[in-house]
């Protein structure tokens, strides 16, 4: 049995900390989502009624899908929000059971800027978490405030950053498996908002964020054999990162500071990892073995890097310094590793894995203890962790000649597993930094 106890706490500008006493236990895996209410949002102007019940929604709908809270629905509720500044008749709220209360108000001026304030209340406590904050945008980013909205009340009830206001890159896909047409997409964390960045004239895979959100790694086929291509999101435009003839490029990936980009490069039937200088594209080999050395990740504080490799006969994890040099394993459990991710938080690495004909998505501890399988099913691949380190999206097939890949999430304790919603099929998910 173990538990985890989240302190809610902000610290505000004056200085002072409040802390109340929210918490959220969870004992062998199994946890009691907080109960929450959230009246829909007062609307200040009549041209933001609907504004205000779509922000409402949304915010509700990102911290139910968290599966760390519940929300008490409005047919329950036994008070009435009147006033954005008017007092709260607590005894109203504790009689439903109401952990948490969040209110908000939302205006839109004559030229369409939409403008949300909200509050977090401890109602046990009677106490405001933290104080009232403000968010402002146009008309077209009422989502993403929203977003905003969850990513702070998620934070002062749980004290650790949300993870709402970003968005998944991925490979869409269409057609049966024999004639697949693959094509980049971007999304936000939710699945809204879907915009395409390249066609499906050629095959694309594992497409990789930069830290800063504006940039994306992929492998493409264009040329007819595996090339890295950088592309920037803002204008859609694409080019190759890697010209070298007779040689094959793939599983890039940025540096946590964006000035460098790991890759894979086979040449002459031999793949090795090498690191590139953005700046000035100076190129390093890092590993030097006949073995296949691939799929390598940063770790948060840039020094490190864990990949994998077959150079003990069968595909196994490793980490080594970011400037190459001796590896050491870190995977010694029965079956086949791969596709290593290093945690935002620098203590976990998540991976994939295959063992007696299933397929995993994982994690464990640096030193490789503390292996815990989070999924299996016929296959399960290419994990990718949530700006806070709470959540893991990955990709998941079905077999036969009709079989699709989608997206699924899921919680690093081994909860709330359940499917994004895509338009098309789905795979090779990479979850961008919060956006700023």
């Amino acid at each position: 049995m173990f538990r985890l106890v989240f302190a809610a706490f902000i610290i505000l500008n004056c200085g002072a900390l409040f802390a109340a006493p929210l918490r959220i236990e969870i004992t062998q895996g199994v946890i009691e989502p907080m109960p929450f209410a959230v009246p829909v949002f007062i609307a200040e102007t009549p041209n933001a009624v609907e504004v205000a019940r779509n922000l409402t929604n949304v915010v509700r709908n990102d911290l139910t899908g968290t599966g760390l809270f519940r929300e008490i629905p409005t047919s329950a509720h036994v008070g009435k929000i009147t006033g954005f500044s008017s007092p709260v008749q607590f005894s109203d709220w504790q009689v439903i059971n109401a952990d948490a209360l969040i209110t908000g108000s939302v205006s839109v001026n004559n030229g369409g800027k939409v403008t949300v304030m909200f509050r977090v209340y401890d109602v046990f406590s009677q106490q405001e978490l933290g104080s009232g904050l403000k968010f402002s945008g146009n008309a077209n980013s009422w989502r993403r405030i929203a977003h905003k909205v969850a990513d702070e009340v998620y934070s002062r009830i749980t004290g650790e950053t949300g993870y709402f206001d970003s968005r998944i890159v991925f490979v869409s896909e269409t057609g049966g498996k024999a004639q697949r047409r693959k094509r980049l997409a971007l999304m936000d964390y939710d699945g809204a908002n879907v915009k395409y960045l390249t066609d499906s004239n050629s095959i694309v895979m594992a497409p990789r964020f930069s830290p800063k959100g504006d940039k994306v790694l992929y492998t493409s086929y264009a040329s007819g054999f595996p090339q890295v291509q950088i592309l920037n999101v803002g204008n859609v435009r694409s080019r190759p990162l890697i010209n070298q003839a007779g040689t094959m490029t793939f599983a890039p990936r940025f540096s946590p500071n964006g000035n460098s980009v790991l890759y894979s490069l086979e040449n002459g039937g031999n793949v090795d990892i090498y690191r590139m200088q953005l700046s000035n594209g100076t190129v390093k080999r890092l590993t030097r073995s006949p073995a296949i050395e691939t799929a390598p990740s940063f770790s948060p504080d840039g020094k490190q890097i864990v990949f994998e490799s077959d150079r003990s006969g069968s595909q196994q994890l490793y980490i080594m310094s970011a400037n190459g040099g001796e590896a050491r394993r870190i995977s010694f459990g029965s079956g086949r590793y791969g596709t290593p991710v290093w945690s935002p938080r620098g203590d976990m690495i998540a991976f994939t894995k295959q063992s007696k004909g299933r397929f995993h998505i994982g994690v464990m501890r640096l030193d490789g203890s503390e292996e815990r399988l989070l999924t299996a099913s016929f296959l399960d691949e290419g994990p990718t962790w949530s700006p806070n380190g709470r959540v893991i999206v990955f990709s998941r097939s079905t077999q036969g000649r009709n079989g699709t890949s989608s997206l699924y999430s899921v919680d690093i304790s081994g909860r709330n597993l359940k499917p994004l919603i895509t338009p098309e099929g789905a795979s090779d998910p990479s979850w961008s930094p919060l956006a700023r």
